[in-house]
């Protein structure tokens, strides 16, 4: 039986981080990964926040390397509605840290992160899955699965499940809970977009809302290699009832349909070697973030909605967070999970879900289609959409509701705010 101080499901952005983090404070790490890497996956576009974690594992100088292999240097977001066009420069903001980071494609990003982690020590098995749990006085026994389909298990201290949408431990010990957020599905998928158009600009990612359905809204991420991520995101019944037929048709009526697009798009070629994919019912909760033996980090616990691009930030910061309470637990010290990783953990997420709640509820779009915000309340805004919705100084995060309710109303009376 193999025996390590911590294992990793997931090879992910959340399992690269916690592995090298652990690996630097001396413990013996093994990730095990159901896939094979590199693999396509949805999510391209980063936020600045993430950029502390990817430094402080040793992997910035990997990933600023990988701009030269497609990532896009990324400052901010632009968001379009009808004739309306505005911005938001994260590297104007309220609170300290990056102001910039990248849209990359998933399949090589997450590919650099786990290879670093692999040449740092972390041991990493492919295509090893995990099939059961149990826990013992003081140990966890995992049942694995290895590349030739031979049973083995695995004894280690502490487990972490970064298995994002697998959610491995979230299933095998019955955790899965309805997420709060209505079922939402996107159509999406890769293009050579051929944008010449000095209206759009390629450093930051285009979030449009639909003409006449607020509650439909696009992302357009664009690489640096001429390649764009493009995708839309509505309630299944919106989506599937306009008369058109398969992800393709439904992803191209749907792009139609919006001025900005339908600009930029003219000499797009939408056929190339990505096909087109449907996601549905991707919100998800958990009853807990941990147990004696096992933490759950980012998308393996609670996942929200792609609007703000937070997937990626929730997962770097929970691994973040996890690894430090698990080091002082392993160093003798009395930690209390649930205050030390699952309440801080909350804070970012409810930030979060406080304005994705307002974008579908139009209240947040009123504040970001406003024509005029004050440059204040515009910085602080801009913190939370870099991915610092941890940052308890400031107000829109810790009175994240009751602020927005206000400024929303504002905005909706006057256009400035």
């Amino acid at each position: 039986m193999s025996q390590f101080d911590v294992v990793i499901i997931g090879a992910g952005p959340s399992g690269a981080i916690a592995g090298a983090l652990l690996n630097k404070k001396g413990y013996r790490v093994c990730v095990l990964e159901k896939q094979v890497f590199p693999r396509f996956v949805i999510g391209e576009s980063l936020l600045p926040h993430c950029m502390e974690f990817i430094a402080e594992a040793g992997m910035l100088e990997a990933v600023n390397a990988g701009a030269a292999d497609g990532f896009q240097f990324k400052n901010g977001a632009a968001f379009s509605w009808g004739d309306r066009y505005t911005t938001i420069d994260f590297t104007d903001k309220f609170s300290p840290g990056p102001g910039t980071t990248f849209q990359v494609m998933r399949g090589r990003f997450d590919y650099i992160l786990i290879s670093e982690a692999q040449k740092q020590g972390v041991e990493v098995r492919f295509e090893h899955s995990v099939n059961g749990i149990e826990f013992e006085e003081d140990a966890a026994v995992l049942s694995v699965t290895d590349t030739q389909g031979v049973p083995y298990q695995i004894r280690t201290q502490f487990v972490l499940d970064a298995s994002g949408y697998g959610r491995v431990l979230a299933k095998l010990l019955d955790l899965e809970q309805p997420s709060s957020l209505p079922e939402r599905m996107a159509y999406f998928t890769h293009i050579d977009d051929n944008v010449t158009d000095p209206v759009f600009d390629r450093n930051k990612i285009l979030i449009c809302t639909h003409p006449d359905l607020r509650d439909v809204w696009y992302w357009f991420i664009p690489f640096s290699n001429n390649r764009t991520s493009i995708g839309v995101v509505g309630l299944p019944e919106c989506l599937n009832n306009h008369g058109a037929e398969g992800a393709e048709a439904i992803l191209q009526k749907f792009v139609s349909e919006v001025p900005m697009l339908k600009r930029i798009l003219v000499n797009a070629q939408w056929h190339n070697d990505v096909p087109f994919r449907t996601l549905r019912n991707y919100s998800a909760n958990v009853k807990s973030l941990y147990g004696k033996r096992f933490a759950l980090l980012g998308n393996a616990s609670e996942f929200l909605d792609p609007v703000f691009s937070s997937g990626v930030t929730i997962a770097m910061h929970s691994a973040k967070l996890a690894t430090d309470v698990l080091h002082r637990q392993f160093s003798g010290e009395t930690v209390n999970w649930q205050q030390d990783f699952a309440d801080k953990l909350q804070i970012g997420i409810n930030t979060f879900k406080t304005y994705v709640n307002g974008w579908y509820s139009t209240a947040f779009q009123d504040v970001i289609y406003a024509e005029k915000i004050n440059p204040e309340i515009r910085r602080m805004i801009s913190s939370i959409l870099a991915g610092y919705a941890w940052d308890e100084t400031n107000p829109y995060v810790i009175n994240s509701e009751r602020r927005l309710a206000v400024l929303a109303e504002i905005c909706g009376q006057a256009k400035i705010c």
